[in-house]
């Protein structure tokens, strides 16, 4: 597993103001949606492309474009939904899978509960999307759901992680597949019930609202 942890002053700029707990819903959307654009670059900087023969308005040149099958982009519910926007900003020809999993509060298991992604999965490069890599649970959970579909080209795509998630994506995966992680900041630690600190709480929550 490569990480990749994206330092660039504005990332730093907006994880700052997302952390800040004051800061209402719709600026957190919109900061996150933002964020995601600019980690996009780095998560894409390996995307395959193909050549193709074009036509300027002075003469034929080769040039590059994205190469088929077309990316997959999983964005696992209910806070990787706020990512999906920045993601396919930078990537509008890719495709949108789902992916449903919680966190079980007392075991801090991870529960799938929805899934819709392609049978099949050989040959696509998949760009998995969830907002805090904590425990390591669900983001091993999905990597799983797609390896196991064919995918051998994975890329996560994560807002913050904790170092004990790290090391739990690290192990998991192994040597099985080419799986990285695109951050934009790795944190301290883990709290007692599974939080990143010092973190930004409950990305869900913070987009979306208590349910």
């Amino acid at each position: 597993m490569e990480l990749h942890v994206a330092d660039h002053p504005l990332i730093r700029h907006k994880v700052t103001v997302l952390r800040d707990k004051n800061t209402p819903s719709p600026t957190f959307r919109l900061l996150v949606d933002e964020l995601v654009t600019l980690l996009s670059y780095e998560a894409t900087r390996n995307v395959r492309v193909e050549q193709r023969e074009v036509e300027t308005p002075l003469t034929t040149t080769v040039g590059t474009q994205l190469a088929h099958p077309a990316p997959l982009i999983v964005p696992i519910l209910r806070a990787g939904l706020g990512m999906l926007d920045g993601m396919t900003r930078v990537l509008p020809i890719a495709e949108v899978g789902f992916l449903g999993l919680m966190r079980d509060e007392q075991t801090l298991e991870t529960i799938t509960y929805a899934n819709r992604l392609p049978e099949r999965l050989d040959g696509r490069q998949v760009f998995i999307l969830d907002p805090m890599l904590a425990t390591g649970g669900s983001l091993v959970s999905a990597i799983n759901y797609v390896l196991e579909r064919g995918a051998t080209d994975v890329t996560c795509v994560c807002l913050l992680a904790a170092p004990e998630g790290i090391e739990h994506v690290k192990q998991s995966v192994g040597e099985r597949a080419d799986v990285s992680v695109v951050v934009a900041c790795v944190d301290e630690k883990l709290n007692e019930v599974g939080y990143i600190v010092p973190g930004l709480g409950d990305a869900g929550d913070r987009l979306y609202g208590l349910v």
